[in-house]
């Protein structure tokens, strides 16, 4: 093969990534926000990237608010745990890596509850019913809130678009400490969560 056919081949291999990560929808990569990471503690975890924020750089979190996925007439919000430590994650039944993280985050509800709550905020998926099957089939308790076009998760500009699953802890002040693009399994967000009730 010619070296002019060895770099046609690489385009198209390249062109074909970028495609399928186009078309997945799923991502564990952080969209990257150069500011956020001069002042914040950024670092990997099991393919995840998690940035923690000091306390005295910390900035107030915007309140995701929308219909209850398993009752469309009841709104569930973030702003309705005051004193708590607010975990928003950000999912949808398409996602694989949602799937295996989905019990990991029960698991934390249950054993955090006391100090955390839990709320899953569901995006792209404009049946719910697929929704409505997957938490079923997962055992998730916690809320949701259903939000197919993504209007609660551009509040979020920590947070890329596509950068599904990801995860936003809220402190008892209502300020962003922690974000987590990727999937995160129970001990690591356990750790967080009481870190960040800790006041750390």
């Amino acid at each position: 093969m010619t070296a002019r056919g060895h770099r046609t081949g690489r385009t198209v291999v390249a062109a074909a990534i970028v495609v399928a990560l186009a078309l997945s929808g799923c991502t564990t990569q952080t969209a990257g926000d150069e500011n956020t990471r001069t002042r914040s503690q950024t670092g990997y975890i099991g393919g995840a990237s998690l940035t923690r924020i000091p306390p005295d750089q910390r900035r107030p979190a915007p309140i995701a608010a929308g219909p209850s996925l398993a009752d469309p007439s009841r709104i569930v919000s973030s702003g309705d745990y005051p004193g708590k430590v607010v975990v928003v994650n950000v999912w949808g039944s398409w996602c694989a890596p949602c799937r295996k993280e989905a019990p990991e985050l029960e698991a934390v509800s249950r054993s955090r509850r006391d100090v955390a709550q839990l709320i899953g905020l569901d995006i792209r998926d404009y049946d719910p019913a697929p929704a409505a099957a997957f938490v079923r089939a997962f055992g998730v308790t916690y809320p949701q809130i259903y939000d197919p076009r993504g209007t609660q998760l551009v509040k979020y500009s920590e947070l890329p678009p596509n950068g599904i699953p990801s995860t936003l802890i809220i402190d008892r002040q209502g300020r962003i400490a922690v974000r987590i693009v990727g999937a995160i399994t129970r001990g690591t967000l356990t750790q967080m969560i009481d870190d960040v009730a800790a006041g750390r």
